[in-house]
């Protein structure tokens, strides 16, 4: 499980977001799960200024690398952070 900082003042609907990247529906404020082809079951929650995001990996491995790089899109949307902000944050503790 990890948490992702929301960017201070980075306001936008992440339910949408979410919908258009991944094509799930539901309440992110509770909770939604779906799954993603390459990064597997996805449990995620907004927890007041940040991003709660729990992943079980898929058993059988995919070899398409865009899942990668639509996958740290879609972070650097939801949080206003790009990776290099978003791995200082995972070293403060």
């Amino acid at each position: 499980m990890r948490e992702y900082k929301i960017k201070k003042g980075h306001n936008l609907d992440l339910n949408a977001l979410v919908s258009r990247y991944f094509g799930a529906k539901g309440d992110i404020v509770k909770g939604m799960q779906f799954s993603v082809e390459g990064i597997g079951d996805v449990t995620m929650k907004q927890d007041k200024s940040s991003l709660v995001i729990d992943i079980v990996p898929p058993k059988k491995v995919c070899n398409d690398y865009n899942i990668i790089k639509k996958w740290n899109e879609f972070l650097f949307e939801a949080t206003g952070k790009d990776t290099k902000e978003r791995k200082k944050d995972f070293g403060r503790v």
